[in-house]
């Protein structure tokens, strides 16, 4: 798929941009042109030390911001496929400086279209969040009006041949700012705050979001929603797998989060299919045939009303289960 391809990560220098180059240059090595587009040169430094290019002569890093669109058109010049994973997606960082949320994952988003529609690009895929599906927070807010953008940007591409397409998925384990990194931190003061007892979430691996983002690359025939089967998990589960000695003070929840996740609402189930390994929200309104792509995929309309929140999953991490993912995905030297 990627051969001789040109491709694109913007917030390359992130948890999933970094595993998404990883497993490019692995799986890929035939690949022409592999662009790390983000904003911090510091990240950007330590990832060039990482892939130095006399030994992999196809990555380039490139500075930039997905808020300065000529900047974006300069990098996407001879690109084939975009995958924008940049966002601004702290929870409480957002609730306080809104506007800088805005500009960044709605504006960029808009950015991001306009750019790939001035080039060749052929495919877009953009990384969502649980948090977009019945948003109470400005970063979850900011992210469902980014989705609408991509999928409604398959209405104006007029003869181009470009496909935008979304991934939606739950917490990544071990990513930069989620909730494992912060307590195996915390573990050595023998506290780890829990915000809600029944607070649950979704659970996905690097890898897993990697797979997606690959299955949209390559599936994907514009306006989907994609949405993988994964299991959820307890937070105090989560606590007992990384503590079991420690104090478990409750502290409240931070402004702006739930005690569930959704990834698809009793709303999306209209137009919600089941694919077998992810569920698709499909657009509205598209170019093709609902039918050929029912055919193609095996598709299967889900019942009225259905909803995939991480509350009411059937699949569960036991703290067994966590403390094996934990080592597995996190940190090797994991013990308990």
């Amino acid at each position: 798929m990627l051969a001789n391809k040109n491709l694109l990560i913007t917030g390359g220098t992130g948890s999933l941009g970094k595993a998404l180059t990883k497993h490019i240059l692995e799986k890929y090595p035939e690949i022409k042109r592999l662009v790390i587009f983000s904003r911090d040169e510091q990240k950007q430094f330590e990832m060039a030390q990482e892939y130095p290019s006399d030994k992999y002569p196809q990555i380039r890093f490139f500075i930039g911001d997905v808020r300065d669109e000529a900047r974006l058109k300069r990098a996407f010049k001879g690109i084939n496929y975009v995958i924008h994973a940049a966002a601004m997606k702290h929870v409480p960082i957002a609730e306080y400086n809104p506007m800088e949320c805005v500009k960044t994952n709605i504006m960029g988003a808009e950015n991001i279209i306009n750019a790939c529609l001035d080039a060749e690009i052929t495919r877009v895929v953009a990384l969502s969040t649980d948090k977009a599906a019945a948003p109470i927070n400005l970063y979850g807010a900011t992210k469902l009006a980014s989705d609408k953008l991509f999928v409604a940007a398959n209405n104006i591409t007029g003869v181009n041949p470009i496909k935008f397409s979304v991934v939606r998925y739950g917490n990544v384990m071990g990513s930069n700012g989620s909730v494992i990194p912060f307590f195996l931190k915390k573990k050595n003061d023998g506290v780890l705050p829990i915000t809600d007892p029944e607070m649950t979430r979704f659970n996905i691996s690097l890898q897993g979001g990697v797979d997606m983002v690959m299955h949209a690359l390559e599936n994907a025939w514009g306006g989907e929603i994609f949405v993988p089967k994964i299991p959820s998990y307890k937070i105090t589960d989560v606590a007992e797998a990384i503590g079991p000695e420690c104090e478990k003070p409750v502290v409240g929840i931070r402004p702006g989060e739930k005690i569930h996740e959704e990834m698809i609402t009793d709303s999306d189930s209209y137009y919600t299919y089941d694919l077998g390994k992810y569920y698709t929200i499909l657009p509205a309104t598209h170019k093709w045939k609902l039918d050929d792509f029912i055919d193609k995929f095996n598709a299967k309309k889900v019942t009225p009303g259905f909803q995939y929140n991480s509350g009411e999953n059937e699949e569960w991490e036991s703290v067994e289960d966590l403390r094996v993912l934990i080592k597995k995905h996190v940190d090797s030297t994991f013990k308990v």
